[in-house]
């Protein structure tokens, strides 16, 4: 993960000293910072024209391997809700808003989630898989938590962010159940998926599938070789041909690992970011809708 540097504080002191008062003032929107894109999408869906949201790791951007600038630090420290996934997903968003002297709430919109819990291990501890928005009903708690939040600071506005968020939540379900529909149709042996790195865990495990990575749950830590060797030879001898890109890694790992096993890779999947507003996941609705289709392709393969 990348550092923080203590010169940001001295960057954003005469930002600091601009903020004043503790209520919303009638007519403005409520200024909110989002870690990355896909929880500015679920601020905007909860806030409405009551927020205005800025995204500190934008679309296509990977938030792992994030280096804050300057201007993400004013950004903080001019908004009055900072709001993170949490789960260790984006420990530079917290390290950034504590040397920025950040005085507003922030809210960990996994709250609540059940976290998946990886590489089991007395010796070296567990790892906590952070990317718990790729479980729908995950979602549904995120925007419960940001409506409450909301909600929390700016009181006269409560009956609207719980009315967004329920509506949403039925946006949620529809999803949900749409998804399951078109993997229930897909055999159980053929139901398996090979993607850049292990960032499927939780939409796996609600979905009864089996994807394989060569790296683990961030990017910001090369495969080993031995591992790669052991994938190829598992997509060979399971006849695997679902493999797929992400939008936020480097192609070239998964494209050689296609390469020497003899598949052709699919469609780009969009993992830990959106796309561009005018791609095929500039929302978070669109981004599951585009996975789920393209795995779905992927796996009939098999």
């Amino acid at each position: 993960m990348t550092r923080v540097f203590p010169k940001l504080l001295a960057v954003v002191f005469t930002a600091a000293l601009l903020l004043s008062g503790t209520a919303k003032a009638a007519g403005t929107p409520l200024p909110v910072v989002a870690s990355f894109s896909i929880l500015g999408d679920l601020v905007r869906v909860v806030g409405g024209d009551r927020v205005s949201v800025t995204t500190l790791v934008g679309p296509d951007e990977d938030a792992h391997v994030f280096a804050p600038k300057p201007a993400d630090a004013r950004a903080i420290v001019q908004s009055r809700v900072l709001v993170v996934n949490g789960l260790g997903f984006e420990p530079w968003a917290q390290k950034l808003a504590k040397s920025a002297g950040y005085k507003g709430m922030t809210v960990i919109a996994s709250l609540g989630v059940k976290p998946r819990i990886l590489n089991e291990d007395k010796v070296h501890g567990d790892e906590t898989d952070p990317h718990a928005w790729q479980d729908p009903t995950n979602v549904m708690r995120y925007v419960r938590n940001i409506a409450a939040a909301l909600a929390q600071i700016d009181p006269a506005g409560a009956s609207a962010y719980q009315a967004n968020a329920a509506a949403y939540v039925k946006e949620l379900q529809t999803l949900d159940s749409w998804a399951r529909g078109q993997f229930d149709a897909i055999a159980a042996g053929k139901r398996k998926v090979i993607t850049s790195h292990d960032a499927f865990g939780y939409f796996a495990a609600h979905y009864r599938l089996t994807f394989l990575a060569p790296q683990g749950v961030s990017t910001d830590a090369e495969p080993g070789a031995k591992g790669v060797g052991q994938l190829i030879r598992q997509i060979q001898r399971e006849k695997i041909k679902a493999v797929f890109l992400e939008n936020m890694s480097n192609p070239r790992l998964l494209a050689q690992l296609a390469k020497d096993a003899g598949v052709s890779p699919g469609a780009t999947l969009y993992v830990d970011a959106l796309s561009a507003p005018s791609g095929p996941a500039g929302n978070y609705l669109a981004l599951m809708r585009h996975n789920v289709t393209q795995l779905a392709l992927g796996m009939q393969q098999n």
